[in-house]
């Protein structure tokens, strides 16, 4: 028998909020958390924005001991975990912690820990490489210490497909409790990639923004788009069975019915010609939640800002939708308040998916000017909305051609 599976906590550290309170503030108000790089020297880069964590001190979260031995990333996605585990009230007492699993993604992992050591290797010799060098960078260590840090003891996972990451753990989690493997599950994604060989490697494909005005370098559907801007933190939700969650009294903030996931099988980072890929991952989406293309209310787009994403998304939403439901619903980007989180990406816009539902109100695609007749989607430009949401949509898509949808409905 497949079990209903409710929402019951968040947690977020964005460029525009280090709460979830703050970053859906930000979201309402259209703020824009894209400013100067700071983390290092930009003088010998063509690109010159990204979206930082805003005064980020580990120590006000960390002993000193810990924050020197843990990445950012990992840092990031335990910060947003605490927040998450705290906002749903689980504990030992009322769940069963080996029934609690964690799914934390990330994209690229420890990025700014390999470029130290591996600069210290070059100046110093191997002997001098910090022995955590290793438990610090990879993937799965995100997953691992948030595990550690809340007590978890189901399955741990780092599900790693690029800027699709944080979604795919989502989705996949829903499975384990819809199919009965786990009671609990905190998933989602975290990223810390704002460095000289994350910039530089993004920048050489032309992914890139160089744009140097931030109200204008994250810019999904408009014309004038010219790339993503690097964005970092961390997004979690809490997922729960249904009963599990009613036992102990939680408050639902929605339900997720469906998650669809596909392979372009096509290139490494272009998407698929008219963007069937995605298309198929939102018609599976649709699929799952058993409803019709015309019952969603929002959808939370991919939309970097880059020419082809934002062009193929559209023709994937207008194909899995059909002519009418994709005349009729809302889709809005919100890279232009956080820019792009990468693996951590689908964690934060899933938050804005349910927070959209909890309050009713939409979004804005912020930063929007010159329209596009390849992107003429209503994509809620500048002003959010006012407006009753009872299913929302999640996509996203990553290098590689992974695609992952995720549906949210009301809780009712």
């Amino acid at each position: 028998m497949e079990r209903r599976v409710v929402i019951t906590g968040m947690g977020a550290i964005t460029p525009i909020g280090k709460t979830v309170e703050s970053f859906w503030d930000g979201i309402k108000k259209g703020e824009c958390g894209i400013d100067k790089i700071t983390h290092f020297d930009t003088s010998n880069f063509k690109v010159k924005l990204a979206a930082e964590i805003k005064e980020y001190d580990p120590e006000e979260y960390f002993d000193k001991r810990q924050a020197k031995r843990l990445d950012k990333f990992s840092q990031y996605a335990i910060i947003a975990a605490k927040e998450a585990l705290k906002d749903s009230g689980i504990t030992k007492e009322n769940t069963d912690m080996e029934k609690f699993g964690v799914v934390v993604s990330s994209g690229i992992g420890g990025l700014e820990t390999i470029e130290e050591q591996c600069n210290t290797y070059f100046s110093k010799g191997p002997d001098r490489i910090s022995p955590m060098f290793i438990p610090a960078t990879i993937c799965n260590m995100a997953a691992g210490n948030v595990a550690i840090e809340l007590g978890a003891k189901g399955e741990s996972v780092a599900m790693v497909t690029a800027c699709a990451s944080a979604t795919h753990s989502i989705g996949e989690s829903y499975r384990m409790i819809k199919h009965g493997y786990e009671d609990v599950i905190l998933a989602g994604g975290t990223e810390a990639s704002i460095t000289p060989t994350g910039i530089a490697g993004f920048m050489n494909i032309k992914a890139l923004s160089q744009s140097t005005d931030n109200l204008r370098a994250s810019i999904p559907f408009d014309k004038e788009r010219n790339g993503f801007v690097m964005g970092e933190g961390a997004g979690v939700i809490i997922l729960e069975e249904l009963e599990h969650a009613k036992k102990r009294g939680a408050k639902i903030y929605a339900e997720i019915v469906g998650y669809g996931a596909t392979s372009d099988a096509y290139h490494i980072t272009s998407p698929a010609p008219d963007g069937e890929g995605g298309a198929r991952a939102m018609k599976r989406a649709i699929e799952d939640a058993k409803i019709q293309p015309e019952d969603i209310t929002y959808i939370n787009a991919h939309g970097t800002s880059t020419h082809l994403n934002d062009m193929c998304e559209t023709m994937a939403i207008k194909s899995a939708l059909g002519e009418k439901a994709s005349k009729n619903v809302m889709v809005s980007s919100t890279k232009g308040n956080t820019g792009h989180l990468l693996g951590a990406a689908g964690g934060v816009e899933a938050i804005a998916c349910i927070k959209a539902i909890e309050e009713g109100f939409v979004p804005a695609t912020i930063g929007y000017k010159v329209p596009d007749e390849e992107c003429d989607l209503d994509i809620v430009p500048n002003e959010g909305r006012e407006q009753d949401v009872r299913y929302a949509m999640s996509n996203s898509l990553g290098f590689g051609g992974h695609n992952s949808t995720i549906i949210f409905k009301k809780y009712n």
